[in-house]
């Protein structure tokens, strides 16, 4: 036993205390402070973004396998709590942190987490959730109207309406991508005659009753990841969630839908599929890019299935004006997914799901006896989830003290911030930029400037015989292994340097397409960072990068003078010497 710590001795009494509020707020005072001091030390202490320490160290620190029998002091709780979980947990809000959508948060958020905590609203039921209720109707309502545009009278009529719902608060996009897929496969095969529907039959007897062999969600090959997910707990299967091919601007191939759409409804007999959904990304999670979702609106309407655009990432960009050019054709969807805890700058974790007809939910309502009546006001009718916390007081409040004319302030400093790293990286010469940033994500690469060089070059050639075109394809993508090698250990090195860091995925769809390419991922929107942390986070990478190319760089020449030598064999110097660096 720890000799600093004063030994309790279990009674009520001593928890009764527990869960009386206190007659002075001195108590409040007392362990506020040292909530608050745990809080300033995390961000105020020196050293890297992660801790020190290793796994195997942190799971020796957390290795009690039996539940503490005997009560400890609050304070000395807290004091553990520093020691062992603040000490050790990653700086994200740190503005040399640029690989995650997660951020620095307003210092107000921690006031509200409080208030929630405190005021402990369960938002499935009125009984538990009175006012609460009405503030998550009217946050939804504003999102709405950001995405749809109705008429004053229109959510005058519908926002507090009990017997309809415009929307959801959920814990995040993959929560808000099942309930409008759910809701995508009630719409898909409905009650028809004796049928029931769906949600009572299952898929098994919907795609018998309508006489197809499968059912299906399309969505680009950018597309996240919770859309299989929601596919497998909706009994779809993750097979029947088609990728369709991104383009080079990373973007669902509106060509290449269409096609696959086309060879899906020309399938007959064992062979027929039912189209639930198309997915459209607006600020996909590794390049930010939007797709045409006004072309995905017209396929969709063609096919007559539910449109759902997962604007979790970007969604929140709809505040300010001049970026909603980015989002046209975004009113034509019936979904709508937007994420709080990324550009609204709150906490984990909270999202939201929107739908065109309010009528939608109504698909998916439940009831009970003991709460969520058939005939009561309650939320929890048209939620995927039960119980819920009463998160959206956070982007409420926010939305109310930074203002639409303080988020179009973060969002122009995140948009400056990704210019310049830009432009940083362009200047140092020994980077490659892998997309034309729209939602404040860059991607890129590691690559001297002298194989960066040779590698533009050979994708300029012309004049090539195909025999020559598929060698040189093929060199460039012996090159691009050894780069990708390189910027997966220069990835590694970042992370044990530990000043910065960016993230790593590997994409498809770079100029360099078909073959996956390594990018280093950052994401720019703590407004904390600047024009001189991002020079020290390049200037960082380049030292890095450089250090470790000399490993790289024999496997490099070899494949260059393969390259040389092919072109030897049959042509003059002339020739040749386009393939010199």
């Amino acid at each position: 036993m720890n000799p600093e710590k004063k030994e309790i001795i279990s009674s009520f009494e001593y928890l009764r205390k527990l869960f009386i509020m206190p007659d002075s707020p001195d108590k409040f005072i007392e362990f506020g402070h040292q909530m608050l001091e745990t809080i300033h030390d995390f961000f105020k202490e020196k050293g890297g973004i992660h801790s020190s320490i290793t796994l195997p160290e942190l799971s020796r620190i957390f290795d009690e396998t039996a539940v503490p029998d005997a009560p400890n002091l609050i304070k000395d709780v807290l004091a553990e709590i520093k020691l062992k979980v603040a000490a050790h947990s990653v700086k994200v809000g740190s503005p040399y942190y640029v690989g995650h959508m997660t951020s620095a948060v307003p210092y107000f958020m921690i006031i509200l987490e409080m208030i929630i905590a405190a005021l402990n609203q369960n938002q499935v039921k009125i009984e538990t959730a009175k006012a609460s209720s009405f503030v998550e109707r009217e946050l939804v309502a504003w999102f709405h109207r950001l995405v749809y545009n109705r008429t004053e009278n229109y959510y005058q009529r519908n926002m507090q309406n009990p017997r309809v719902a415009l929307g959801n608060v959920t814990s995040g996009g993959t929560l808000s991508n099942l309930n409008a897929l759910l809701v995508a496969r009630e719409k898909a095969f409905p009650p028809s005659g004796s049928f029931p529907g769906v949600r009572e039959a299952g898929m098994e007897k919907a795609l018998r009753h309508y006489g197809y062999d499968r059912g299906v969600i399309l969505v680009s090959a950018r597309g996240h990841y919770s859309i299989r997910k929601a596919a497998s707990i909706l009994g779809l299967g993750e097979q029947n969630v088609i990728t369709i091919p991104a383009d080079s601007k990373h973007r669902m191939d509106v060509r290449g839908l269409c096609r696959k759409v086309d060879g899906l409804q020309s399938g007959k007999g064992k062979n027929k599929t039912k189209i639930i959904a198309i997915v459209g990304i607006a600020g996909n999670t590794e390049t930010g890019s939007v797709d045409n979702l006004p072309k995905l609106a017209e396929v969709s309407e063609s096919v007559g299935t539910h449109f759902h655009v997962d604007a979790a990432w970007g969604g929140a960009a709809l505040l300010v004006d001049e970026c909603r050019t980015l989002f046209q054709g975004i009113d034509r969807a019936d979904s709508v997914c937007i994420d709080a805890h990324k550009l609204l700058y709150c906490p984990m974790a909270m999202g939201m799901i929107l739908f065109k007809n309010e009528k939608d939910l109504n698909l998916i309502k439940q009831s009970s006896q003991y709460v969520i009546r058939r005939n009561s006001v309650d939320t929890g009718r048209f939620t995927i989830e039960g119980s819920r916390p009463f998160d959206s007081l956070k982007p409420w409040a926010a939305l109310k003290i930074i203002g639409r004319e303080g988020y179009g302030l973060l969002f122009r400093r995140a948009r400056d911030n990704t210019d310049t790293f830009q432009e940083i990286l362009q200047r140092r010469q020994n980077f490659e930029i892998l997309n034309s940033p729209e939602l404040f994500i860059l991607i890129y690469r590691f690559v001297p400037q002298q194989v960066k060089k040779q590698l533009y070059k050979w994708q300029a050639s012309k004049r090539l015989s195909e025999p020559e075109k598929r060698e040189v394809r093929k060199k460039i993508g012996k090159v691009n292994h050894i780069i990708n090698a390189l910027n997966i250990k220069l990835h590694k090195a970042l992370r044990l340097d530990d000043t910065t860091f960016v993230s790593r995925t590997t994409l498809e769809s770079t100029r360099y397409r078909p073959q996956h390419i390594t990018v280093l991922r950052s994401c720019l929107i703590n407004p904390l960072t600047d024009r001189s942390i991002l020079e020290e986070i390049v200037k960082t990478q380049n030292r890095l990068g450089m250090e470790l190319w000399p490993e790289f760089e024999p496997a490099y020449l070899k494949a260059l003078n393969g390259v040389r030598k092919t072109f030897a064999g049959g042509r003059g110097e002339q020739e040749q010497g386009r393939w010199a660096l």
